[in-house]
């Protein structure tokens, strides 16, 4: 009980579980002996997932069971068979579509990995691929849209049935041959299965190379119009500008316009220099007035000695002086323009002598010593201005609590003591001095002081070795 598909990318033998699922088995074999799934797409394949077939339509929306045929549109699904119970372990397990309802019409998947287990118990597992996993492979690598159509179309092209154990019902149609596929049904509007997409079919070696080339600046020239280089993807450098490089540092904008003026008359001739150091960058634009002399000096001017340096001329690639106008289109041609007419000589900065090397250091530690002492005085003059101002507002304190003092109400004035009583106070006073400097001065209190401090010095000694 096996059956053969057909498909744009190879053959594939499936062998059915007959006995397991009659129902389902039936309604296959049934379906490939009229002929239902030729020329049917592939309309879903996700990688390492499934891949779905079996609707006519290709939009996975379609198909019809056997049953529609022998019983009328009311027969067009049927129930899911769930016992015994099967899963989907293996790779190249072939099972029915649920159409969302618990039952099945013509439409059946694939797997193309192993362990698929969230599978289980949502479609009925009816066969398993025998012959033809190269195929499988082919399928798991096919290039798909975010909705998992391929680009390129994945057909059944023919079922042959090698056998079946089921009778044919008296009303079932059977063709003599397999039928021609209708217009409708070919055209899905992806590349066909035998459409040929061999672009470099018929072109040499060069050509290829040149379009190759071409599909690359087209690439780089929709990124640089995304990230805000370029003001448009189809913007063309200027035909009549050329770009000259390898100058010498002392070669000036004037002597370039000179040069290259034999030519053709010039609109514009500019040397770029570095904005912060003035330097030469050693690279500069010649705009001509007709794209003739532009060409002429293009195929003369190249390799030319320029002030003891061969310099390198080259159509520009520069597009940063065209910019949007008020519709939104760009200017034809660029606007360049000489920065400075003036003759200038640049000479050569790097190079001086001893004595104007060692005047301008001189100079230079002068201007030094200045800044110093300008800056000194400036801390100077800071500081004194903060003591003036420490000193003004200490005065206003001492002013303050003056004023304060003044407005306060007066003292209560002591009594005055009697002569007498201060007589008394004074002798009383001298009395008690003399007393206590005469016990400073008796022996005996001095043997008790230092009986007393040799007394406490023992006992802090005893204290100290008992602890």
């Amino acid at each position: 009980m096996s059956v053969i598909l057909e498909t744009s990318v190879g053959d594939i033998t499936i062998d059915l579980y007959t006995d397991e699922r009659p129902r389902c088995c039936l309604n296959f074999l049934k379906l490939c002996k009229v002929k239902y799934y030729n020329f049917s797409l592939f309309h879903s394949v996700q990688k390492k997932l499934v891949a779905q077939t079996g609707d006519p339509s290709g939009t996975g929306k379609g198909g019809e069971s056997i049953f529609t045929q022998l019983y009328g549109e009311q027969a067009r699904f049927f129930d899911m068979e769930t016992n015994p119970r099967m899963k989907h372990r293996t790779k190249g397990t072939v099972s029915m579509v649920n159409n969302g309802s618990g039952m099945h019409g013509s439409q059946f998947f694939i797997t193309l990995e192993d362990e698929l287990d969230y599978l289980d118990g949502q479609h009925t597992v009816f066969g398993q691929v025998a012959e033809g996993f190269e195929v499988l492979d082919k399928l798991n690598e096919a290039y798909c849209d975010e909705e998992h159509r391929p680009y390129i179309d994945i057909r059944i092209y023919h079922t042959v049935i090698l056998d079946d154990p089921y009778d044919d019902p008296a009303d079932l149609n059977i063709p003599d041959r397999s039928p021609e596929p209708t217009k409708e049904m070919l055209d899905s509007g992806r590349i066909g299965a035998d459409e040929a997409i061999d672009d470099a079919k018929g072109l040499t070696m060069q050509e290829v190379k040149e379009k190759i080339e071409e599909k690359e600046a087209s690439a780089n020239a929709q990124l640089l119009e995304m990230v805000g280089d370029l003001p448009e993807a189809d913007v063309r450098p200027p035909d009549d500008v050329l770009f000259v490089c390898k100058l010498n540092p002392v070669t000036t904008s004037e002597d370039l316009e000179m040069i290259f003026s034999r030519f053709g008359e010039i609109k514009s001739c500019e040397v770029i220099k570095d904005q912060k150091t003035g330097e030469s960058l050693q690279y500069a634009f010649i705009e001509f007035e007709k794209e003739a002399d532009c060409e002429n000096a293009y195929f003369k001017m190249d390799n030319v000695l320029i002030d003891d340096r061969r310099i390198h001329v080259d159509f520009s690639q520069s597009v940063s002086k065209l910019q949007y106008n008020k519709t939104g289109t760009v200017p034809s041609k660029p606007a360049y323009a000489l920065k400075d007419t003036s003759r200038k000589n640049d000479g050569y900065d790097l190079v001086f002598d001893n004595d104007d090397h060692s005047a301008s250091s001189e100079k230079k530690k002068k201007e030094k010593k200045k800044e110093k002492k300008k800056k000194s005085k400036k801390h100077r003059s800071a500081s004194s201005d903060s003591d003036s101002s420490d000193h003004k507002k200490s005065s206003k304190k001492h002013k303050k609590r003056a004023r304060e003092r003044s407005e306060s109400p007066p003292r209560r004035k002591s009594r005055s003591r009697s002569p007498d009583r201060r007589k008394k106070d004074r002798r009383r006073s001298r009395e008690r001095e003399e007393e206590r400097r005469e016990r400073s001065r008796s022996p005996d209190r001095r043997h008790k002081q230092r009986d007393r401090y040799r007394d406490d010095r023992d006992s802090r000694r005893d204290r100290d070795r008992y602890r």
